[in-house]
């Protein structure tokens, strides 16, 4: 039973990587909080798009929404996940650098 609850939770943590909007706003994340305007604009996409990736999130427990007011900011749900985050970058980049060269150049992780 702990093996299956084990493979959901990475499932979940897989599915939301697997969109290139969702990874990068998890990276965005990882080093502030912040508000769904700033972060479509950061982006570079809609403020739908930004809502719809921001409830899947949600969804997968990943992030969360802090009210303040009439606005809501965005933090991840752990801290913990902005290391996993890291981890798993510079894993990725270690297994094969050519991957995303760029990210190793600048030494992201």
């Amino acid at each position: 039973m702990e093996i299956l609850v084990h493979r959901d939770a990475l499932s979940r943590f897989g599915y939301a990587l697997s969109d290139p909007t969702r990874a990068q706003i998890l990276l965005s994340l990882r080093t502030a909080p912040g508000y769904p305007s700033d972060l479509a604009d950061a982006i570079g996409v809609s403020r739908q798009t930004i809502s719809n990736h921001l409830a899947c999130l949600r969804g997968c427990g990943l992030v969360v929404a802090v009210p303040e007011g009439r606005r809501s900011r965005y933090e991840l749900a752990d801290l913990r996940i902005g290391h996993a985050l890291g981890d798993l970058l510079g894993l990725v980049l270690a297994v094969d650098p050519a991957c995303c060269p760029a990210a190793a150049d600048e030494g992201c992780c």
